[in-house]
């Protein structure tokens, strides 16, 4: 049984009647850049986050880059963040002239490892930015405490986490900036690229919404420059009808999460992450074959991957899944400080060890909510096997 990793098809094929009816409105609206369905979309929007201000834009990259702009973050500042993430919560970064400083992440919840952080600082640190990768909640307490300490300004990256839950408060609420990407294959998806910023504070929003418009307020005034960072009238609006299902689509993912646990939990030579392995020096040999992620007592996670660690023996599995008709992904292979055009920042592969490892042990699974249970069983049936003749 082939069980690919994301079928777009069956979510979006569900809903087919009423995303043709909001293309169909737009169209006749003749309003295709901002108005009324963005606006509508950006209300709803807030209102599923729990955030005062919600702020539609054109991709979750743009939102990190206009996040960093409206906090005034520039040359001759630092950034805190991870190196094991998505290439653009620092490029972002260097986008703006600012120096992105690469920290370590935790082996069990593939996060910001924030006492490494702590070490980093220096007096030119502006802001921290923790990713709360693959809808795992980053630890806000330890992020907030730094940030608090050194006067920080905190960008939430929940670019992968829009739902997900720091001691029941919505992750991207709790620091000056929260960050919202809808690429298609996130668990609230568009039909193309968009994003969203979402923040408690009023002047942030102001700014962030000026700057939105290439720093125009009112029309052909320019007090600051901007960029064009909108989000389009048809987006907001198939936005609009996916969102009411926004919940339902995490819960489906914890579903699969849960099943995917409680099987492969069972299987000889693997086991659960645990706290103390963010202890366990880099360089020691993992007993375990399969290592499956947790979530914090503190935290619920949004799982946009159900992702493993496969200690010396990823690639092999992944292989022996293709195999099989299973499909998966490596999320990601390189950490930010070994990419080429961070070079110039001096960063070794051994200065950051976990991030290092983790790049060559972590493969994702197939954890969209459309998966039925025997593609699911298939996929850990597909593993047990690996197990057994490895």
């Amino acid at each position: 049984m082939a069980v690919p990793l994301l079928d777009l098809k069956a979510q979006n094929g569900a809903l087919e009647w009423e995303l043709k009816s909001a293309f169909e409105r737009v169209l006749r609206s003749g309003h295709f850049i901002l108005g009324p369905e963005v606006e509508k979309f950006e209300r709803d929007l807030a209102k599923f986050a729990r955030a005062r201000h919600a702020l539609g834009v054109s991709s979750g990259t743009d939102a990190l880059l206009l996040a960093l702009m409206a906090l005034g973050i520039g040359p001759g500042d630092e950034v805190l963040c991870p190196s094991f993430t998505f290439f653009a919560t620092a490029g972002c970064v260097t986008r703006v002239g600012a120096k992105p400083v690469f920290c370590e992440s935790s082996p069990v919840t593939f996060n910001l490892d924030v006492r490494d952080a702590a070490r980093r600082v220096t007096p030119r640190t502006r802001a921290i930015i923790p990713v709360h990768l693959f809808g795992q909640p980053a630890d806000m307490d330890a992020v907030l405490a730094l940030a608090k300490k050194h006067k920080l300004f905190v960008i939430e990256d929940a670019a992968q986490a829009l739902g997900a839950k720091w001691r029941e408060r919505p992750v991207g609420t709790l620091g000056d900036f929260g960050v919202a990407s809808f690429f298609p294959t996130k668990n609230l998806g568009a039909l193309g690229d968009a994003g969203a910023l979402i923040t408690q504070k009023e002047a942030h929003y102001e700014r962030a919404r000026i700057l939105r418009v290439h720093g125009m307020e009112p029309k052909y005034h320019h007090q600051f420059v901007g960029g064009n960072f909108r989000i389009d009238a048809l987006q907001a609006a198939l936005l609009s009808v996916k969102l009411t299902r926004a919940s339902a689509y995490n819960a489906g993912r914890a579903r699969h999460a849960g099943h995917y646990t409680a099987r492969l939990s069972r299987l000889p030579g693997a086991r659960l992450a645990m706290r103390g392995d963010a202890r366990m020096a880099s360089t020691v040999k993992e007993k375990a074959r399969l290592i499956l992620p947790i979530t914090l007592p503190e935290g619920t996670a949004i799982w946009n991957q159900y992702t493993v660690r496969v200690p010396g023996k990823r690639d092999a599995l992944r292989a022996h899944l293709t195999a099989r008709g299973v499909a998966s992904e490596i999320y990601y292979p390189i950490p930010l400080h070994e990419q080429a055009c961070f070079a110039s920042l001096g960063a070794k592969p051994e200065d950051l060890p976990w991030a290092h490892r983790l790049a060559g042990e972590v493969l994702s699974l197939p954890v969209y909510p459309e998966l039925h249970d025997g593609q699911v069983d298939e996929v850990c049936n597909a593993i047990a096997d690996f197990l057994k003749a490895k």
